[in-house]
């Protein structure tokens, strides 16, 4: 018996359906046959708009055209030709990344590591295994991506040649003590303006020793060494405070008998002058007046003898001795009454 059902008629595509819909739509609008121009021109509209795009505080824009670097834009909105005429990159600026250059002929086997590779020679010719850390961030996002082959790597190799100009200028006792923090500022600064001759687009903001040690083979040594130096530094120093406290003590003596000295010279030199005088005016009175000046002169010579004497002998050829009793009045009276007896 012949099938007398009807063919059921195909699916239409949702392609066709949207075309279908979109002629219907048009031609309610009276654009009947302008789909196609009206397509390319929203296509055209997208197309355009895509080329918006916004940088965000923590970032930089770098604008390629067809591949080539041509310019850098800052935070905000902004407007590139849309793909592939153009294309945009939004690396991070603000990011601090680090670099340790202990690590850096580390990378291969163990077996392919040479210690020696870490070995730097310092002012005095010293040998010294230095550690180093360096903090650094994006300058400029354009250098950076296109000026630099590796920047990555170029900064490596500027950090340790920058670290192992300075140790070079160093002695091995200031770079393992009081001048690590100098090293470190100078290692900065020569590294920052190596990168900058370089045009890496790389800033620098910190650079940290984190150890400054001899190898290992003759780091038993290089100890006995420091300590014998200290007990130089201890002995110099306490020769020091001895010549500290005994040079004091002997110039103030030597100054105490200067001065005694000085005071005795001019006690004397003012009694020698007082005496000069004195005669000068015995003199002066004896020229106007001899025979009262001597006199006088006699009679003071010998009270001051008989102030003196314990005994008096008396002439007897003398008046009664009259002129001279009175005088027997000046010894002592209890000496006087001894010798009576």
């Amino acid at each position: 018996m012949p099938d007398t059902r009807l063919p059921t008629p195909p699916l239409p595509s949702p392609l066709a359906a949207l075309r279908k819909r979109l002629d219907y739509t048009l031609e309610l609008l009276g654009m009947r046959g302008k789909g196609l121009a009206l397509l390319a021109s929203i296509v055209a509209i997208l197309w355009l708009a895509s080329g918006v795009y916004r940088v965000e505080p923590d970032e930089q824009g770098v604008v390629q055209r067809f591949g080539r670097w041509t310019d850098t834009t800052s935070a905000g909105l902004h407007y590139h030709l849309p793909w592939p005429v153009e294309t945009i990159q939004l690396p991070k600026v603000t990011q601090i990344k680090q670099l340790k250059l202990a690590n850096l002929y580390e990378s291969g086997p163990p077996d392919a590591a040479d210690p020696r590779e870490k070995q730097m020679l310092t002012g005095d010719e010293n040998i010294v295994e230095a550690d180093c850390a360096v903090f650094w961030r994006i300058k400029d996002a354009g250098q950076f991506l296109f000026r630099a082959n590796k920047p990555e790597e170029a900064l490596r190799i500027t950090a340790e040649g920058a670290l192992r100009e300075v140790v070079s200028r160093t002695p091995i006792q200031a770079a393992m003590s009081n001048r690590r923090q100098q090293v470190a500022e100078e290692a900065l600064s020569l590294i920052q303006q190596r990168l900058d001759a370089q045009q890496a687009g790389i800033l620098i903001t910190q650079v940290q020793l984190q150890r400054v040690d001899p190898p290992a083979a003759v780091i038993d040594a290089f100890n006995d060494v420091q300590r014998a130096r200290a007990d130089q530094e201890r002995a110099r120093n306490e020769a020091q405070a001895y010549s500290n406290d005994i040079l004091p003590k002997a110039r103030g003596e030597a100054e105490r008998i200067r001065q005694e000295a000085e005071a005795y010279r001019s006690q004397v030199v003012n009694l020698a002058q007082g005496e000069a005088k004195r005669f000068d005016s015995v003199y002066q009175t004896y020229a106007q007046a001899k025979d009262v000046t001597a006199w006088r002169l006699y009679l003071e010579s010998m009270d001051d003898m008989l102030k003196k004497a314990s005994k008096v002998v008396i002439d007897g050829s003398g008046k009664s001795g009259a002129g001279v009793l009175p005088l027997l009045q000046l010894q002592d009276k209890p000496k006087a009454g001894k010798e009576n007896r």
